[in-house]
């Protein structure tokens, strides 16, 4: 029954691929080949690379492979749904310039073989679509969120069967002490990595536990991935510091690891693109601490820091104010109310606060204390500014608690949205691949792939479907 729904469903599909080709053929194919053009988008280094084994011609273009790639992300199926299309759609095959159809071996040959090119096409990708995303939203093109993940590796530790039989055992141990969470106990015991592939890591990803390959990934405000990171052997050799060792929970585990990843990430992106700038830097409360926001500021040069507090990290704050840096009423510790920034010539910028009991007089710019106990002589009442240099954890160039920062910090989930794109639409997080090159190549693939789509929106004039490469052809 299994191998027959497997038939009817890649019926299907070749099905709706043909349909589309018969029906609306422009779309599929003619808006690639009218509106990009791959060999520009191949660095000359990839060229080399590719063509430097052999004196003479190729059977399969490097071209030709970019497309099936292309192609298949775009359709989101597998390698072996994609090989037999192409079997019979004689104008896919024309399209990715094949004379004949390579077998399943090449293609995952070229996907090993040729990672660290495929990430050099990537990232010339990303150069030449900031522009564009610059032209579409500036304000939200200046934004930079960072968010780490993981693909599933094919290894098996990911059987259901190998975490049921330790939650067992262990269960009939602690049965007679109720104060043990078996859970957390079981995670204690696992090991760190698995024992067939020490590349991937037990780490948890989309509400369970899993052993994956982990990477991270960076969007701007538009939701348009900007770099995607494994880490990899080569990156913890040139970051050793990102090797943490496991401890017996599993969330700080989560936020130790994706915690130090920041600093590297952040270098090899700018070290990769010198000319990108941005302006604000989104991540959950993950990246909390006060160096992360000295070295935000200082070494990336970003104006406004909008991360959540996180309750674990914090310590003991000033009396007179809360978590979020809001100065609080002396008497009954009522949060203050937010009024702007304040700056000017020669005067340091500067967040102002007044007393929630302080209201504005009508078409005046002054206010009035209706306080029944005010705790100060003022009319106007008491008046609070933080200079947000002093202290970038609780004030990281914008206020906290504000609607500005919830409008802001609502564009993280963009990542988030991103990342379910690159893992489901495009078919990159359910190959659970066994070999890191594979999944490196597949997730860097899928990127390329909605960076064209950002690209094609741009020349058709349809700047509203950037997001979705999809609508593009559908």
């Amino acid at each position: 029954m299994q191998n027959l729904d497997q038939q009817m469903s890649l019926f299907d599909t070749y099905n709706s691929v043909c349909e589309s080709m018969d029906n609306d053929k422009p779309k599929i194919i003619t808006l690639l080949e009218e509106h990009l053009d791959f060999e520009n988008l191949i660095p000359s280094s990839f060229h080399y690379a590719f063509y430097r084994r052999f004196g003479r011609r190729r059977e399969y273009s490097l071209v030709s492979f970019i497309k099936f790639f292309v192609l298949q992300k775009l359709l989101g199926i597998t390698d072996k749904a994609m090989l037999i299309i192409l079997n019979c759609s004689t104008e896919l095959r024309a399209f990715c310039e094949f004379e004949k159809v390579p077998d399943a071996s090449k293609i995952t040959r070229f996907r090993q073989d040729f990672v660290k090119h495929i990430k050099l096409l990537f990232d010339n990708c990303v150069e030449i679509t900031e522009p564009i995303c610059r032209e579409l939203d500036s304000k939200k093109a200046d934004y930079l969120i960072y968010d780490p993940t993981g693909i599933e590796a094919y290894v098996a530790e990911n059987n259901p069967k190998f975490l049921d039989s330790r939650l067992k055992q262990i269960k009939k141990q602690t049965k007679a002490n109720p104060d043990i969470n078996p859970y957390a106990l079981a995670y204690s015991q696992m090991p760190e990595v698995s024992s067939t592939n020490h590349l991937a890591k037990q780490q948890y990803i989309n509400g369970h536990f899993c052993y994956a390959f982990k990477l991270g990934v960076l969007t701007d405000g538009l939701g348009i991935v900007r770099d995607i990171v494994f880490f990899d052997e080569a990156f913890k050799r040139n970051h050793p510091e990102t090797i943490t060792k496991k401890t017996d929970n599993p969330e700080l585990d989560k936020e130790i690891s994706d915690s130090v990843s920041l600093k590297p990430v952040l270098t090899d992106f700018f070290k990769t693109h010198p000319t990108f700038s941005y302006s604000t830097f989104l991540g959950d409360s993950a990246f909390d601490s006060y160096d992360n926001y000295r070295m935000l500021r200082k070494e990336f040069l970003f104006e406004r820091m909008v991360i959540p507090i996180n309750s674990r990290k914090s310590s003991s704050t000033h009396k007179d104010f809360n978590g979020e840096g809001t100065p609080l009423c002396p008497i009954d510790k009522t949060p203050f109310t937010y009024i702007g920034v304040c700056d000017g010539k020669n005067r340091s910028r500067r967040f102002k606060y007044v007393c929630h009991m302080s209201v504005p007089v009508p078409k005046s710019s002054k206010r009035v204390c209706e306080c029944e106990t005010p705790c100060t002589k003022s009319t106007y009442g008491r008046c609070v500014y933080i200079y947000p240099d002093k202290d970038l954890r609780l004030y990281p160039g914008i206020a906290r608690g504000t609607d500005h920062w919830a409008n802001l910090y609502r564009h993280r989930v963009l990542v988030e949205r991103s990342i379910n794109t690159l893992k489901n639409t495009f078919m990159t997080g359910d190959r659970k691949s066994f070999s890191i090159r594979s999944a490196k190549s597949d997730m860097l693939f899928a990127g390329i792939t909605q960076l064209v789509g950002v690209i094609l929106a741009y020349a058709i004039n349809k700047p509203e479907w950037y997001k979705s490469v999809r609508k593009l052809i559908a």
